[in-house]
């Protein structure tokens, strides 16, 4: 599919229209990856939901230009949370540099791309998902969206976040984790998924990576067939009041 450029925040969705209506899901990369190595990265997961879901990747605003490594590499950030524009998930206190930029793309993108009916994320995008959440749940944002999935969530440490915290948000959600992540210990993931009110979990043995296989991989199918249940009843009922 279209790789990411400079130009370029998105990637063109994963499918052609389908004949029948699929579940648009807006994808968030992690820290130091971009819309198209996130794609490539998770490819079993995208096969695995290819019957429910239609995909679309974006890729975060702010390049990451002082860090070693990746040689000419497209690294990006959805916000820095130190002062020398870098990021870590378990830096607590720290600034949001760069998030105001974050919500004025994902908004420019619902809008010429979406609606979209749910978001998924991985680590630092996991992290902005939740907020987003977060967000729709006390009425801040321009756009709705219906259900978001974690892969290695967790909470901001940054201090303008701190007060996006403060409610129980009753979005359908499905949160994985892995057992032994050193970057995101699960401890971090857990607290993210305290905020929601009935949230699906799924724990694996592994690190920090989006899994998708045994019971992980249900848990995905599961959770999306439900959300696409609810899409065909939405569907239905359109169909009677214009019928």
């Amino acid at each position: 599919m279209s790789e990411q450029n400079s130009n370029s925040n998105l990637s063109a969705p994963e499918t052609k229209e389908p004949a029948k209506p699929k579940l648009k899901i807006l994808a968030f990369h992690g820290y130091r990856q971009n819309g198209a190595v996130f794609r490539g990265k998770i490819g079993s997961f995208r096969k695995a939901v290819a019957k429910y879901a239609q995909l679309t990747f974006i890729s975060a605003p702010h390049k990451i230009f002082n860090e070693d490594g990746g040689g000419d590499e497209d690294c990006r950030s959805w916000w820095f949370n130190a002062e020398d524009n870098t990021f870590s998930g378990k830096c607590l206190g720290g600034p949001a540099i760069g998030f105001e930029d974050t919500l004025k793309l994902v908004e420019k993108v619902v809008g010429e791309h979406g609606p979209f009916d749910g978001f998924m994320g991985f680590s630092q995008g996991a992290c902005l998902v939740g907020l987003l959440a977060a967000m729709q749940q006390k009425g801040y944002l321009p756009y709705t969206f219906k259900f978001a999935i974690f892969a290695s969530g967790f909470r901001s440490g940054s201090l303008v976040h701190k007060g996006f915290y403060d409610e129980d948000i009753s979005l359908p959600s499905l949160h994985v984790y892995g057992e032994s992540d050193s970057i995101i210990p699960k401890e971090m993931s857990e607290s993210l998924i305290s905020l929601f009110i009935k949230p699906v979990v799924a724990e694996h043995s592994g690190g920090h990576y989006v899994a998708c296989s045994g019971s992980t991989k249900d848990a995905y199918l599961d959770f999306l067939h439900d959300r696409y249940q609810d899409l065909l009843d939405e569907e239905k009922e359109k169909e009677r009041k214009d019928g």
